[in-house]
């Protein structure tokens, strides 16, 4: 009788370690929600870019990573397009782009469209951090 106490203390006991220990594993699913997320990323910008012969406006961005961008071309002068070719980004005079920036680093984007002399300068850069 003794030892079919002590194998039912055993097990209860082996059973009280093992539900202990589940409760202290990491979720995957869950894995950092206990971490701040980035200052700042995650939100959703509303860009308009004004495009003129030969510059964009605004000519410098700046984003932080997790940011949704609906990202518009606006042409106050000429036939512009934007391209920004690491996001995979190509928009003529009144579309939209939406693209969300996942790594930090700094992307230039230019005129896609042949518009005359100054073509070759007209460039800007987002920067993500």
């Amino acid at each position: 009788m003794k030892l079919k106490h002590r194998l039912i203390w055993a097990v209860a006991a082996l059973a009280i370690v093992w539900m202990l220990s589940a409760c202290t594993k990491t979720n995957p699913n869950n894995a950092g929600n206990n971490a701040a997320p980035p200052a700042g990323g995650g939100q959703t910008k509303e860009i308009t870019v004004s495009a003129a012969n030969f510059s964009f406006t605004p000519s410098d961005i700046k984003l932080n990573v997790g940011d949704t961008v609906k990202l518009t071309l606006k042409n106050t002068d000429g036939v512009h397009g934007l391209e920004i070719p690491d996001l995979k980004v190509n928009v003529k005079n009144g579309e939209t782009a939406t693209f969300t920036v996942n790594k930090a680093g700094t992307f230039e984007y230019n005129c896609s469209i042949q518009c005359g002399s100054g073509h070759d300068n007209m460039t800007g850069k987002i920067t993500v951090s």
